[in-house]
């Protein structure tokens, strides 16, 4: 019997607007069914984030995920059954990539660029008081 082959692929992954906010989450989750996959992620980036064209699971906006890796190709009927049963992914598509060269999709990797946008997302105040209200002024022009 011959050994495992290994083949390219190509995933691209939605999720909704509210799962989305937290990028670095999502990322992670995705790295998690990788890693089960035993896949090696040669590229990850953020494709878009967009209004759907209906709503899926109640969420009218969506970021999509755009993935490409090698696995061997006896893991990925798991990585399926991973991907449907995740309750952060709302929708995933894979196919085979082998119209791609492992360098033409490492020139597509943005995972730095992805990590930049999720600090930054984290980083940014979510709640109303971190909003200050305007100091109001008096008749006299002085600042209350």
């Amino acid at each position: 019997m011959p050994g495992k082959r290994i083949y390219q692929y190509e995933a691209m992954f939605l999720f909704g607007q509210s799962t989305a906010a937290d990028l670095a989450g999502c990322v992670a989750h995705l790295n998690e069914i990788f890693a089960r996959a035993q896949a090696e992620i040669v590229a990850m980036r953020k494709w878009d984030d967009r209004r759907l064209a209906y709503e899926i699971a109640g969420q009218k906006r969506g970021t999509y995920i755009l993935v490409y890796f090698k696995a061997p190709n006896e893991s990925m009927l798991g990585f399926d059954r991973d991907c449907n049963l995740s309750e952060k992914i709302l929708r995933h598509l894979l196919i085979r990539a082998d119209y791609m060269t492992i360098e033409q999709m490492q020139a597509t990797d943005a995972r730095r660029e992805l990590e930049l946008e999720a600090k930054m997302r984290a980083e940014k105040p979510q709640t109303p008081e971190a909003t200050a209200e305007p100091v109001a002024a008096s008749a006299d022009g002085e600042q209350a």
